[in-house]
């Protein structure tokens, strides 16, 4: 009997599961909506604050900070975050704390994300100076 080790498999799958199996319909409604949700650059600029954020929470009163749009708005993108559940927050007095939800982030990562991707894989002219920048 050889004692040659077999070579360790990776517990990673191979692929994403986008391209791996077709999604499940309640799957891709979740998906829809955290995707909609993070469509709007508003919405997409207020998860980045909560996220970045010292501690990995905010007050809604820091997240105002530098956005040109009144409360109410503010407070109206915050709920679509909620609702879509890429937020969570809990009252605390007169403030409202918003923290994110690692577990929506990981699947949005999960479905898309690969370990192969790199920047000769994307057609970066597509992209807008921002993300080229990121990528160079």
């Amino acid at each position: 009997m050889s004692k040659q080790s077999q070579p360790e498999m990776p517990n990673e799958p191979c692929c994403t599961p986008l391209v791996r199996e077709p999604l499940t319909a309640d799957w891709a409604g979740d998906l829809a909506r955290m995707f909609k949700a993070l469509g709007d650059p508003v919405r997409l600029q207020l998860l980045s604050r909560v996220a970045s954020h010292a501690g990995g929470e905010a007050c809604v009163c820091d997240l105002s900070v530098g956005l040109d749009l009144t409360q109410p708005t503010i407070s109206h993108h915050l709920k679509v975050l909620r609702e879509s559940g890429l937020l969570e927050c809990e009252r605390r007095g007169t403030w409202v704390y918003y923290w994110v939800v690692a577990s929506a982030l990981a699947q949005l990562s999960a479905v898309l994300g690969s370990n192969e991707v790199n920047a000769d894989q994307l057609n970066t002219a597509q992209l807008g100076t921002a993300a080229r920048a990121v990528l160079a």
